[in-house]
């Protein structure tokens, strides 16, 4: 048995707005690595809520920008962030419930569209047994622009699915939770979904088809529940509020891919 975590506004809060200083940026101080690393909290939660269509626009411009960036250095970047920037960000609900799930031998896991190098550091953060994200393909150690696998949507229960096969999962004694309509499909391939902070839509849907709701608005660090190493303060890292947008859809293009 398993239960099925969505990441944003699920797992993670969309508390996440940061302020930069726009003169660090304009007089060079500050380099592409710092305006990633301090553009991380902005842009995972920026775009939360965007339609269909307009996610798969806005997927096709970032993935050309992401193109040729170095993976080893996307990844060092997502592990110097992520303690000091997603660790106060998780609900103290979610995480909870994920050790409720736990405590009952269910593995838990993380399926999200964000890119798999994102998602996997978090969900070992908190406790998850496994988890999908996104796959870019990548060649000579850089992403190439093209998509692997967008774990969006139907895609996210094809994952589901595959998981189920590979670990033996019963998905009709499963657990799903998340906030969002796109994720219907996931909610539908097991047996006991619950919905997180709904949108309207999956709000409507749940009280059509009976599905508990549940409310998670407690961030809380994560520090005091799992013990981790201090990831490298970004607090250095001060640029404008638009120099993070133009790093943070690069990086979005990491979690936003739609393999159509």
């Amino acid at each position: 048995m398993a239960a099925f975590f969505d990441l944003d506004k699920t797992v993670i809060a969309k508390s996440s707005t940061l302020a930069f200083s726009r003169p660090f940026f304009q007089e060079g101080l500050i380099n592409r690595r710092a305006v990633l690393k301090s553009a991380y909290a902005q842009f995972v939660f920026m775009l939360a809520g965007a339609d269909a269509d307009q996610m798969d626009r806005m997927r096709a411009h970032i993935t050309a920008l992401c193109e040729g960036w170095d993976v080893e250095q996307v990844r060092a970047i997502v592990d110097e962030t992520l303690h000091d920037i997603v660790d106060p960000l998780v609900y103290k609900e979610a995480t909870q419930l994920i050790g409720e799930h736990r405590d009952s031998g269910h593995d838990v896991v993380v399926v999200s569209a964000s890119g798999e190098e994102i998602v996997a550091p978090i969900a070992g953060m908190v406790g998850a047994h496994h988890s999908v994200g996104t796959r870019m393909v990548v060649s000579d150690g850089r992403y190439s622009g093209d998509i692997d696998f967008y774990c969006y949507g139907e895609n996210k229960a094809v994952a589901v699915r595959e998981l189920a096969e590979r670990h033996g999962y019963d998905l009709s004694a499963s657990h799903a939770y998340s906030d969002s309509i796109t994720d219907l499909p996931l909610l539908d391939a097991v047996g006991h979904p619950t919905v997180v902070n709904p949108d309207r839509a999956l709000r409507k849907v749940a009280a059509q088809r009976g599905w508990p709701v549940l409310t998670f608005s407690d961030p809380v660090p994560l520090r005091a529940r799992f013990p981790t190493p201090s990831g490298t303060a970004v607090a250095a890292a001060a640029v404008s509020l638009g120099a993070v947008a133009a790093a943070g859809f690069a990086w979005y293009g990491l979690r936003r891919r739609r393999p159509r």
